[in-house]
Formats: C-alpha cells, structure tokens, sequence
C-alpha cells in the first residue's frame, strides 16, 4: 500500500549526502555509520539523490547497488516507520524513467523529481514529464528548485495536481510567497502534502502551514531540526526562534566552502562518511578543513556522532 503525501513528508527528512569511494562512485557500505547516527538521533525520513546527494552527477548505471544498500540499512533500523524517497530528477524523460526503475526495484516509498534541467520547456511539456511516471507504480513528490532546474509554475502545479500519482510538494525555492500558495492549494487535495528545504526559513514555512522540512543540516545536526518540529508544534514560540537561530548559524560553514563538499568535510572529521565527491566537485583543502574544524567547534553540542564508536567504511 502506497504512503499518502502526509505520511512521506511530514516531520523531518534527511536529504542524505551520498559516501562515496575516490572518484565519485557511490557506496552503500560507507553510508552505515551515517545511516545508524541518523537513526539513532530520531530520524525516521530520508531522501536520496538529491542536491546534497550529489544526484545529478552521479550515472545511473552506478545507482542500483547504493540505493538498494541504503534501503535494505534504513528498513533494517527502521521497520515500517522508516521512509526513503529518492530523487530521479534529470534533463530528459528518458533517463528520469531509467533512474525510477532503479528506485523502484530497490523498494523506494517514493520517486522525487524536479522539471527537466538544462533547456526551457513550456509548462505542458513538464506536466507531460511528470506524467511519464504514472506507468512506475509509485507516488511522486515533485520537486521545486528553480536554482537547479526549470520552476515549478501556477500553470505547472495545476497539471501536477490533477495527476493522482503526484502527492506532495517539496519546495526549495525559498519564496515564502509561493510557499503559501502550495500550501493553500494542497488542501485541495487530502494527503498531498508540502516539505519546505530553504533551512533558514523553516520556522516560516512551518507557520505557513507546511507539513515537514528537508534541511541538508541535518545530515550534521539531525536533532535542532527536530527539535525544532516539536517546538512549533508545541507552541512554544521562544524555542522555535532560538532553534531557527542555531540552524541558520550553522549555514555559515557554506561561507568556508560552499555545498556539500563541505557538509561531508564535517562528516568526515567525526568517522560518518568519506570526504570524497563527484566529479567534477572537488572536496575540500586541508586548509578549508581545518576551518570548518574551528567553525563547527563552538556548535559540537549540536551535532550528529557515530553511534556505538562505529566508523565509515
């Protein structure tokens, strides 16, 4: 039976970075000490392939052994609560739908897909785009980041809407305008549901009515974020602020190096994951390392540790 859009969105999910062997090759077996910490801190909900993951750079045909590795660890920790989705976002239908079948015979809860990246496509042809991956059998959570990929428009969200397979939202946009409007038009249709990804603006997302958030922080401090869920649902206005705070100020380690090679520099210093990306990213210096060391010291309370004296690899 099929999740609803509430039930693979709601609360946290983790878009996991991707561990990796020298030269971008994806690795389940070096993601367990990152899979066991992520569980271990309460997370329940992951997303594969996605920005942090690296996705787009990574091949198809290197996928099957990762993702079926992650999901088979993640099931293993979690049992039925657990969620993975994965992220099949690419330029053209036809290497969209290779990388759902990957996720699909791997047992993925659902397929994540942004409109087609590189060229401008006209709202009907990514509406068609979407509509493609009726014929895999799973849900869709369609994914909004127009800094990556075309946007996802009024036009778009209406056609995305009437497709039954499409439950929910996933908005990295960072417009708290538009985020109200998928907000509102979701209670159009029960179960479809609305994550918001832009971690300095969680809080406002959440008092904008969505249904859960997508930080990549919290692949290094999965608890602020959930902690951050509890408070706002509890109403407790101070904790939320002082929360959102701490989440944004962990941002500024992108101020060192920007994107993930600096989130998996961190990892790598506390035994969770390899430092090592896709090409053609570079990881971080040894200088830029011993920064983020410095940077994240004061923040150390906060942040994610192997559990069990468990390392990568």
């Amino acid at each position: 039976m099929h999740r609803t859009g509430t039930e693979l969105l709601s609360g946290v999910t983790v878009p996991l970075v991707t561990p990796m062997e020298p030269g971008g090759t994806p690795s389940a077996a070096a993601a367990g000490a990152l899979l066991d910490a992520l569980h271990g801190a309460g997370i329940h909900r992951l997303m594969l392939l996605g920005s942090n993951g690296e996705g787009p750079l990574i091949p198809a045909r290197w996928l099957a052994p990762f993702v079926e590795g992650v999901i088979a660890r993640w099931r293993s920790l979690c049992g039925s609560s657990g969620v993975v989705t994965v992220n099949v976002t690419a330029p053209g239908t036809a290497e969209a739908l290779d990388r759902a079948a990957v996720a699909v015979a791997a047992g993925a809860d659902a397929l994540v897909m942004s409109p087609p990246i590189y060229f401008h496509h006209r709202e009907d042809e990514i509406v068609d785009h979407y509509a493609a991956l009726a014929g895999t059998g799973l849900p869709v959570i369609a994914y909004n980041a127009p800094r990556y990929s075309n946007p996802i428009t009024p036009a778009v969200l209406d056609g995305l809407l009437a497709l039954g397979d499409v439950v929910g939202v996933k908005d990295s946009s960072g417009d708290l305008e538009w985020l109200a409007h998928l907000v509102e038009r979701a209670r159009d249709r029960p179960g479809f549901a609305v994550s918001q990804g832009a971690e300095t603006q969680l809080a406002a997302a959440l008092d904008l009515g969505a249904d859960g958030i997508t930080p990549g922080v919290a692949n290094l401090a999965p608890k602020l974020s959930l902690r951050l869920v509890a408070a706002h649902a509890a109403g407790d206005r101070a904790e939320v602020t002082r929360l959102q705070d701490r989440i944004t100020g962990l941002t500024k380690l992108h101020t060192i190096r920007p994107g993930t090679p600096a989130v998996k520099e961190i990892l790598a210093q506390r035994s969770l994951c390899p430092p090592h990306v896709a090409p053609p990213l570079r990881q971080c210096t040894t200088a830029q390392g011993a920064e983020l060391r410095k940077f994240m010291a004061p923040h150390e309370a906060q942040l994610i540790h192997p559990t069990n004296g468990q390392q990568h690899g």
